[in-house]
């Protein structure tokens, strides 16, 4: 016998499971291609896309059991909530209120009560008395919010083991109660450009452990495609990735609390691309305000190819996008060129035939066609 052979306890044994044996089963959709139950969902972001209030607007959803923004349908559920950093009485419930909530069915994770007085629950430590206070409920909830999920983790929230062994403990709840987890995080400063699942906070696991992850970004007032924020798959392991959806913050005034103001979340129009490309074309300040840098004569290739591009009248942004790839130009240099010679977007058709198309400027010539070929 090996030496490592020999180090086995004789006392145990592992179970080798048949694939014969197992029932295939489909995955339980929340919301489809969205949010599953019993699966890690991991959303990230940068600080300025709301990404509370949003997750506060899937859980009104699920509450009332409306359809989702792109109309598939839900049953009502209860959600609960643990946050580390907002507050229940003036943050969190108002923004349910404004989302239209049935607040009955939703629930936060309060004091942890022992004989000695209270503490403040620790997602790092009691999942087990989470557990216990979930049994009590009349049914199993649909959705699990914690924020932010780095605190689940006790050690090292950069190190890979130590993140997948902090995180198995509500993993394995979500499993059990048939739930939706969501955690909450941020994108690590500095990190516009990258991959999406490469910038969010802390050890790769989370992004890796996630079955799904939802990315956040918000489009400047100066924007080109105008202002709006973003919500996109960056990942599924379970459905496709990509595309998403747009929504806006607003603030309002709670009706039955005169002078409480708060703020809701307003869904926009489906956006397709992959998660790279959107927040690409949405970010077009660094992180630090100052814009990335285009090297001249990469601007001026894309400036004059964009114009020449255009000169025969509106285009499809996809295609515009699709043909300037084609042409080894980058869509972040494509939309500094398009800002430079201020090309309008303008949206024909309505509903599933709406497109964003773009289109230069009244009197702007190209630069390859004589002008007065172009007057006529």
């Amino acid at each position: 016998m090996s030496r490592g052979l020999a180090q086995i306890d004789q006392n145990s044994e592992l179970e080798l499971i048949n694939a014969s044996s197992i029932q295939p089963e489909p995955i339980d959709w929340l919301w489809p291609g969205w949010l599953a139950r019993g699966k890690l969902h991991i959303l990230a972001g940068a600080p300025s896309t709301g990404k509370t209030t949003l997750t506060l607007a899937m859980a009104a959803i699920i509450t009332r059991g409306t359809a989702w923004p792109d109309g598939a349908p839900t049953a009502p559920g209860r959600v609960v909530i643990w946050s580390g950093e907002d507050d229940p009485a003036d943050t969190l419930t108002p923004r349910l209120l404004a989302a239209g909530a049935d607040t009955e069915r939703v629930h936060f994770v309060g004091s942890v009560h022992e004989d000695n007085g209270a503490r403040t629950f620790d997602p790092a430590t009691d999942v087990g008395k989470l557990a216990e206070a979930l049994a009590k409920l009349p049914e199993p909830p649909a959705l699990l919010i914690v924020d932010p999920i780095v605190s689940a983790v006790a050690g090292d929230s950069h190190k890979n083991a130590e993140t997948r062994r902090a995180l198995a403990p509500l993993v394995n709840l979500a499993q059990l109660q048939g739930c939706a987890l969501v955690g909450i995080t941020h994108f690590t400063k500095g990190t516009a450009g990258r991959e999406p699942l490469d910038r969010v906070t802390g050890s790769l696991a989370f992004g890796a452990l996630a079955r799904i992850v939802l990315v956040t970004a918000r489009r400047p007032d100066d924007h080109p495609e105008g202002p709006a924020r973003l919500l996109v798959r960056a990942k599924s392991n379970i459905g496709i990735d990509g595309g998403g959806v747009q929504y806006e913050i607003e603030e309002t005034e709670l009706a039955l609390y005169p002078g409480l103001c708060t703020s809701l979340v307003r869904w926009g129009d489906p956006i397709e691309g992959t998660a790279r490309s959107l927040l690409i074309s949405a970010e077009t300040l660094s992180d630090d305000g100052i814009e990335t840098p285009t090297s001249a004569p990469e601007k001026t290739r894309a400036e004059t190819w964009l114009r020449d591009f255009l000169s025969s009248g509106p285009l499809p942004s996809q295609q515009v996008i699709k043909e300037a790839r084609r042409e080894g130009i980058s869509e972040r240099t494509l939309h500094r060129a398009r800002n430079a010679l201020g090309v309008e977007s303008v949206c024909t058709g309505f509903g599933k035939d709406r497109q964003s198309k773009w289109v230069m400027p009244k009197g702007t010539f190209s630069a390859s066609v004589p002008a007065i070929c172009q007057q006529n």
